[in-house]
């Protein structure tokens, strides 16, 4: 009988293939979310403290290489994105949003919104980032912006036509000692959603 001899080498090979499926869908996962790679995580703002070093793992070189992003020294900039409002729920170009807060411990900083694909959207607003030296601020030094399809009287504006889903992207550059090494001690700023199409009057 020999019924039972090709299961001996049959159920290692199908367990290997399985593993091999596993490995190449989680890695893809991580490659096309990034999200999944944030190693810290400050109110949603999700980091990599291995972007720009050389000791970046292959996840983090193979999302940096997908999103195109020229990555600068650690010590030069600080990275962040964001997919989420402050309470969760994914980024939507049919939502209205406020981000607020206070200048940030570094030379220069700005926000810049990107679209599912990683790029800028392609409307003609020229209103994709706001930064340190371009924002209005209250008497207060604080700062806040509206994000959405059209501009209203806010006096910082974040365009997201065109964008559908969409992420924002933080960088702080010549960042301060302290920025550097202690992440928290960053005032991160905020994002509330404010309202949405289709939602009742």
């Amino acid at each position: 009988m020999t019924t039972g001899k090709p299961l001996r080498w049959i159920m290692p090979l199908l367990a290997i293939i399985a593993a091999l499926a596993l490995g190449a869908a989680s890695g893809l996962l991580v490659v096309m979310k990034g999200e999944q790679i944030g190693q810290s995580s400050h109110d949603h703002w999700l980091g990599n403290r291995s972007v720009g070093s050389t000791r970046a793992d292959p996840w983090t070189r193979a999302i940096i290489s997908r999103i195109g992003l020229l990555a600068l020294n650690r010590s030069e900039t600080i990275y962040f994105t964001r997919y989420r409002d402050s309470e969760r729920r994914p980024f939507r170009a049919a939502c209205d949003y406020e981000i607020s807060g206070a200048d940030l411990p570094a030379r220069w900083w700005s926000v810049t919104l990107y679209g599912e694909d990683d790029f800028l959207p392609p409307n003609d607003d020229g209103a994709f980032s706001i930064d340190a030296t371009r924002t209005v601020r209250d008497i207060s030094g604080r700062w806040r912006a509206r994000i959405s399809l059209t501009r209203d009287a806010a006096p910082n504006w974040i365009s997201s036509r065109a964008a559908d889903g969409f992420d924002l992207s933080l960088r702080l550059y010549n960042p301060s000692p302290d920025a550097l090494a202690n992440e928290a001690t960053i005032p991160f700023p905020t994002v509330t959603r404010l309202s949405c199409e289709g939602d009742a009057p």
